[in-house]
């Protein structure tokens, strides 16, 4: 992806080095639990109370790399306001641009407290994203899913659930937390995320309109948008997979709803609630 030298979003708050309660144990399934509450902007206090809670005392020294890295999200932040500003202009609708949080170890947001294993994640209930730059190496290493690009599709993400959040969607599911057994509600979440990555493909759309993608860009990210998929999590932790409880969508199921909305470019294509076919 071309980044270098040009816009940043001048909605980055830095709290990298502020430190804060460090969240301890939790496995797999607790964290994908977590993510969901936090996705939702419920409350995650419960849930962290099981996992146990210490304080963290963190010393970060900014290396060379993670400079690089906090101005390439800081130019993809800013490139995902141009994209839904236009998009939301169309629909005759008005975008409200997120904040992007940057912080080490762990960081306390409207959702409760995460640490850095619980990976990227949106609060709807501040309207920020959170991100420790050290999962640009986890994506690389543990999820074999390499390239700037993926990291932006990470991004685009989480700024899908802002888009849904602003849509009205996510306190729509709120409310069918409630109503619904857990394993109902696991297949709504699924649809949720899969919608997050159909919107995240209607960026990547625009943002190759905008002449900024290189060569092999897109398949990075369908790597990705693959490797973070329940089943292929699943298999690499456990050995194997329990699909009602999955949350955010196969491997399968994750690249074609980007893909989906890579091809199509627009919100009203991305109804996964209503899809009959995932």
């Amino acid at each position: 992806m071309e980044w270098k030298g040009r816009r940043g979003s001048r909605n980055v708050e830095d709290r990298r080095g502020m430190g804060g309660p460090a969240i301890m144990g939790g496995g797999i399934g607790g964290i994908v639990l977590l993510l969901v509450v936090m996705f939702l902007g419920g409350d995650p206090g419960a849930i962290l109370d099981g996992m146990g809670n210490s304080t963290e005392n963190t010393s970060y020294v900014e290396t060379e790399q993670d400079k690089e890295l906090a101005e390439f999200v800081s130019v993809v932040l800013a490139d995902t306001e141009d994209v839904w500003h236009e998009v939301f202009k169309e629909e005759g609708l008005e975008y409200r641009e997120p904040t992007l949080v940057l912080y080490s170890g762990s960081v306390q947001s409207a959702c409760g407290t995460a640490g850095a294993s619980v990976g990227p994640f949106y609060c709807p209930g501040d309207e920020k994203l959170y991100i420790d730059l050290s999962f640009y190496q986890e994506l690389q290493d543990q999820f074999q899913a390499p390239g700037d690009f993926a990291m932006a599709y990470v991004i685009a993400h989480e700024v899908g659930h802002h888009v849904q959040k602003l849509l009205g969607i996510s306190d729509q599911m709120a409310a069918i937390r409630s109503q619904v057994s857990e394993e109902e509600y696991n297949k709504y979440s699924v649809r949720l995320e899969l919608q997050a990555d159909y919107f995240a493909g209607v960026w990547a759309q625009h943002a190759q309109g905008m002449g900024v993608l290189e060569k092999g860009d897109l398949e990075e990210a369908l790597n990705a948008a693959s490797a973070v998929g329940d089943d292929t999590i699943q298999k690499r932790a456990r050995g194997y997979v329990v699909p009602e409880s999955f949350t955010h969508g196969t491997s399968e199921q994750r690249k074609k709803w980007f893909y989906k909305g890579f091809q199509s470019g627009k919100i009203e294509d991305g109804d996964t609630f209503n899809a009959k076919n995932l």
